[in-house]
């Protein structure tokens, strides 16, 4: 069935079942068995990429693996495809939430009338084995590991002249998405949000890109630019190579209360024109999860166990929420940035638990240097977890270096997306509370106490 099957299910002035614009349509069509898409933001990657693997599985009856950068991803694109089946009134079984054996992920499965199985993955090197089938990897740019997912994922390709579909939006060029698009046995198929517009999308382009404020983003989103990182203090393929597609943090304080890891966390004060962000990192193995002498590394990791963020809230709200986080047994140190906003909060938090969990931090130029230091360092050493969100990947990547006319050295970072690289700072902030805790808390007992019988006793 192709999408000319299904306009013909239906009289000619009657709207098509699945309506396509003329680049979508060319892609739904395409017969090649290795196809790159690099599309702009917004123009359909995922919809029509969908129908399409959904159409090519029912005509050569073969299984179709999707891979998303995580698990929201994934269930976002497996939407689409109960969407589209819907759409065709394809009768068919959808399946949630099978743990795979060994693997903390999820999987999404939709299987059609001939036998053909839909089956929707977060992605990681251990998730792509074992399957055999077509693929699409969705959205590749942002994929953690994706080196080693590429590895993992193209034997499944072997059999059967298996079918693979690549789509993204540009990313830096540290990525395998990037490298692919030089290879002659892909058919590659670059859309701006111009051509787009061009061929029916509804957008205005100019809009969109006087909203943005912002022209390397807007180049990179909305015209397809592979921007150069030279500038970026981590770059994408950095932050990608710390992030777990299966790692999703607690959205509430409360829920933390069942991790057995000792917790650290920063806050970074926002009101009205920044976010708020607590972020916690906790040490150790997950809850649950028993560790052995190969454990080592990961019992050392510090994985992203919350993440909560408030836009202008009131203060009130934000210290209520601070206080429930310091009251946590297992919280060691939280470090608050005490400039400008912060600072009544982070006096409140020290007079009320004290100085020896709680850290004021005034940011300075070298201050700022010396933490977003210690963050790259934990980042290049995987000595940190963080979960596969596209919101942290850019806030993070935002942060720039920048030369002062005296010779130094400068971090800075635009205002977009209501964030001023707010998550980059909280979770700075909470890396510095894990270098500034003193060791484990101990106490031991003595004999016991003895009290004379006599005199003022």
């Amino acid at each position: 069935m192709d999408s000319q099957d299904l306009e013909s299910r239906v009289p000619a002035t009657v709207e098509p079942i699945v309506p396509l614009l003329p680049y979508q349509r060319e892609d739904v069509e395409c017969s090649a068995r290795f196809r790159w898409n690099c599309w702009a933001r917004q123009t359909g990657k995922s919809f029509t990429k969908s129908l399409r693997r959904i159409l090519r599985g029912i005509a050569r009856r073969r299984n179709q693996i999707f891979l998303s950068a995580g698990e929201r991803q994934s269930r976002e694109l497996m939407q689409k495809a109960r969407a589209h089946c819907q759409a065709l009134q394809i009768a068919t079984e959808f399946r949630d939430d099978q743990s795979l054996r060994g693997m903390c992920c999820k999987t999404l499965e939709i299987t059609l009338p001939n036998g053909v199985r839909i089956i929707g993955l977060p992605a990681n090197p251990r998730t792509a084995r074992g399957f055999t089938g077509d693929v699409f990897l969705d959205e590749f740019a942002m994929h953690a590991d994706d080196r080693d997912i590429w590895a993992a994922m193209f034997p499944t390709l072997l059999r059967g002249d298996g079918e693979l579909d690549v789509a993204s939006t540009p990313q830096g060029k540290g990525n395998t998405f990037f490298q692919l698009r030089e290879n002659q046995l892909f058919s590659a198929h670059t859309l701006t949000l111009t051509e787009a517009i061009s061929q029916g999308l509804q957008a205005d382009a100019e809009q969109m890109r006087l909203a943005m404020d912002d022209d390397a983003i807007y180049r990179q989103e909305f015209l397809c630019e592979f921007i150069d990182e030279a500038t970026a203090f981590l770059t994408y393929e950095q932050i990608a190579a710390c992030t777990d597609a299966n790692l999703v943090p607690h959205g509430d304080i409360s829920a933390l209360a069942a991790e057995s890891g000792e917790l650290f966390a920063g806050v970074d004060i926002g009101r009205r024109r920044d976010l708020t962000v607590f972020w916690v990192f906790a040490s150790g193995a997950p809850s649950g999860d028993a560790t052995t002498a190969g454990d080592h590394a990961l019992s050392e990791q510090l994985r992203t166990v919350a993440l909560v963020e408030m836009c202008n809230a009131p203060f009130t709200v934000q210290f209520e929420l601070l206080c429930e986080l310091l009251r946590l047994p297992q919280l060691r140190r939280c470090c608050i940035d005490a400039g400008g906003l912060g600072m009544q909060l982070a006096e409140q938090a020290v007079e009320q638990f004290g100085s020896h969990r709680v850290e004021t931090i005034v940011f300075t130029n070298a201050l700022k240097s010396q933490m977003a230091g210690a963050l790259r360092v934990a980042v290049e050493r995987r000595r940190i977890v963080i979960p596969a969100d596209e919101r942290i990947r850019r806030d993070w990547h935002s942060v720039e270096r920048t030369v002062t006319e005296a010779g130094h050295f400068r971090l800075a970072a635009p205002r977009r997306d209501g964030s001023h690289a707010d998550r980059f700072w909280a979770a700075a902030l909470a890396i510095h509370a894990a270098g500034a805790a003193t060791g484990i808390v101990e106490h031991f007992a003595a004999r016991r106490l003895n009290f004379a019988q006599r005199g003022t006793w």
